[in-house]
């Protein structure tokens, strides 16, 4: 286009145009202050909560058991079962509360999930030397504790979602109906929201119980670096699940 072209232009046509321009750059500049004014709240909804987390100590103690109760499921326990299963990764807090719940006449069985050997475990076993997995420990343990009817849920790797999706299954296969499941504190909530979306459509009830003899503390988390670790760790974990499914 030459200068005649342009000066050739309606004036009317050039008028819209710069109406256009005018409009467009309106319209960013607002998306960009609503943007910048969100930012802005947030930004100051965090410094407050950290101003008050620090200068007044019952905040501070408030917000961070809050935090720590976040990641925990507090309901009392199936009154009763037809089987007691203990999470994967409980390890002896699930075993101890396993054997609490048989005592308290919840039911006479628990199960425990398989643990695959890992290549480390395959080499041991190849050299000829003893090797006792998560799942024989946990055995022996319950079969120590007086508890004689222990079953295995076979499983092929870790990991809470897989356990999810295997254990209704298996419970169907054996005819349970209702379980009382164990695991530590700080993955409870967690484990209820999985079970929850694995759970519909059936015809089975699960109640997740929370170890009481777990290490964390919803009250007490950060007062050690294992708390803090464990805290920091799960409520990624379960915040990435809110995000991934918002509504289970």
């Amino acid at each position: 286009m030459n200068v005649h072209s342009v000066l050739a232009q309606p004036a009317s046509s050039t008028v819209r145009s710069d109406r256009k321009a005018l409009s467009a750059f309106g319209a960013h500049s607002s998306t960009s202050t609503l943007s910048e004014s969100g930012w802005y709240w947030f930004i100051s909804a965090v410094l407050l909560l950290s101003i008050l987390a620090g200068w007044i100590p019952g905040s501070r103690r408030y917000i961070l058991r809050s935090a720590g109760r976040l990641l925990v499921v507090q309901q009392p326990s199936a009154k009763s079962a037809d089987i007691i299963v203990v999470a994967i990764d409980v390890d002896g807090a699930g075993v101890l509360e396993a054997a609490d719940l048989v005592q308290r006449g919840v039911s006479n069985r628990v199960a425990v999930f398989a643990d695959p050997p890992d290549p480390v475990d395959r080499e041991f076993l190849r050299r000829g030397l003893p090797y006792e997995d998560r799942a024989a420990i946990s055995t022996r343990q319950l079969h120590s504790l007086g508890i004689q009817n222990v079953e295995q849920i076979p499983r092929s790797a870790s990991g809470s979602e897989q356990e999810g999706y295997i254990l209704p299954d298996w419970c169907d296969e054996h005819g349970h109906h209702s379980v009382g499941v164990v695991t530590s504190a700080d993955h409870s909530r967690r484990l209820t929201r999985i079970l929850r979306r694995s759970l519909r459509g059936r015809q089975l009830s699960m109640t997740v119980c929370s170890s009481s003899y777990s290490e964390f503390n919803p009250d007490t988390w950060w007062k050690t670096r294992t708390g803090v670790r464990t805290e920091i760790f799960e409520l990624e974990k379960l915040l990435g699940d809110f995000v991934r499914h918002p509504f289970s």
